[in-house]
């Protein structure tokens, strides 16, 4: 009796060695196929020819897609649990996780279609409720953005895609506004002197990439108001570019 008890304690240890063994190899080969597909995905977002953002969000589906494929491998082949039951019986109980995670599945569902649908990408300048900021990256729960302080502000994606959603210029446009009091001069003349005058403020600054434009937009007895608008090629120098060329076209306004 004795002898085989110690038979099959010997026999289901190396069920389970073989088990253990073929779980870590597959694992492992679900790790390395992840790693790959991984950095060729991230290869292809960052071409400039690529439709898609290169958020994060697209990454991350893509590493649980190809872990869920890997689990489901382990667990039919090392364990002989069959996924499509295992599904089945969780049915019930997956509702009860669906309205307990409700709020993460509103940000993912959320995520998911400002970034497939191209509302917010990487890079874009955009105002929600309030909050301005360059997009950083969308991530499966909220969306990082960066306001003119250098502050992070984290907005949820289910936000996002329930409030009124700003695209604002890019952050290398600048646009200067200006009030002329002598209109002894004809304006083409005022217009070309201060496009000249705030083109040289900012090209110490940062290079001119659009040069600038000035728009005449209201006439009072004070003299006209209007705007100059420019871009520069170095978003970080803005606010530097932008005090410059306020300080320089400040004497032609007087």
């Amino acid at each position: 009796m004795d002898a085989l008890i110690s038979q099959l304690i010997n026999v289901m240890s190396q069920e389970w060695v073989h088990d253990i063994f073929w779980t870590v190899v597959l694992a492992s080969v679900t790790l390395a196929v992840s790693n790959v597909v991984v950095k060729g995905l991230r290869a292809l977002l960052n071409r400039d020819s690529n439709p898609l953002p290169s958020s994060s969000i697209i990454v991350n589906i893509a590493r649980a897609v190809i872990w869920i494929i890997g689990g489901s491998i382990i667990l039919d082949s090392c364990f002989g649990i069959n996924p499509n039951a295992l599904i089945t019986a969780l049915g019930v109980g997956g509702i009860a996780i669906s309205l307990g995670f409700q709020d993460t599945l509103s940000n993912l569902i959320g995520g998911i279609q400002v970034t497939f649908m191209g509302i917010v990408r990487p890079g874009d300048n955009i105002d929600v409720g309030g909050d301005a900021g360059v997009v950083e990256d969308v991530t499966w729960r909220h969306t990082t953005i960066t306001n003119a302080r250098g502050e992070r502000v984290i907005i949820p994606n289910s936000v996002i895609s329930k409030t009124a959603l700003v695209h604002l210029p890019p952050v290398s446009q600048i646009a200067v506004p200006f009030a002329v009091t002598d209109d002894s001069r004809p304006m083409d003349d005022i217009a070309a002197e201060l496009a000249r005058v705030a083109k040289a403020a900012a090209e110490e600054i940062s290079h001119v990439t659009q040069d600038p434009k000035v728009f005449f937009n209201e006439v009072t007895e004070y003299g006209f108001r209007g705007k100059i608008i420019m871009r520069i090629e170095d978003d970080a120098k803005a606010g530097s570019a932008l005090d410059a060329v306020v300080r320089a076209i400040a004497p032609l306004t007087r």
